[in-house]
């Protein structure tokens, strides 16, 4: 099996001691290392261990022949574009059940027309995952609730929503939220 750990961890910005210390039960970043290479066979215990390590789904750790990856001709930092210093690839986004979008029909604050916000649902145990992050909140009749999550203390959810002059929006017991993981931005 090929496997895309190491540029699923790179893109990540972790190390193998990163990766290793995250997996349950923590392992050795030699462990991961010889995974990531192949001089080790890499398990779908090991390949749920290391996803979970990520934040990913291990299915974005398998490279499947017919996967199009992109791959990645530049880099780019405040210095300029420049060739990366090894060979990587990107692979395109894919849609898991969680998500949901939002989609923009007329720019305000950070996102422009024609944007799609890619969101994760949330159940309320998880709603502290989304401090300082931009959520979707269902309210009552079919409206909703776009903005940046600045407080949660029990069952309210402080949210701040996003553009010009808004005011703090109080929301209490939402059954879900979704957070804002990908924007999609055709240029």
């Amino acid at each position: 099996m090929i496997t895309a750990i190491r540029e699923v961890r790179r893109a990540k910005g972790m190390t193998l001691d990163d990766v290793a210390r995250a997996c349950v039960p923590p392992t050795t970043a030699q462990t991961i290392g010889r995974l990531e290479t192949g001089t080790r066979t890499v398990s779908v215990g090991w390949l749920n261990r290391i996803a979970d390590a990520l934040g990913v789904r291990a299915a974005d750790l398998v490279r499947l022949p017919d996967q199009p990856n992109i791959p990645v001709a530049a880099v780019l930092d405040p210095e300029g574009a420049y060739a990366p210093r090894r060979t990587a690839t990107v692979a395109p986004p894919v849609a898991t059940p969680e998500h949901i979008a939002v989609t923009v029909i007329a720019s305000i604050g950070d996102y422009r027309a024609g944007d799609e916000i890619w969101c994760a649902r949330l159940a309320p145990d998880q709603f502290t995952r989304a401090l300082n992050r931009d959520v979707l909140v269902p309210r009552p009749a079919g409206r909703f609730l776009f903005g940046r999550m600045i407080g949660h203390d029990g069952a309210r959810l402080h949210l701040l929503p996003i553009g010009p002059g808004t005011r703090q929006q109080v929301v209490t017991d939402p059954p879900w939220i979704a957070t804002a993981v990908r924007l999609v931005r055709s240029l």
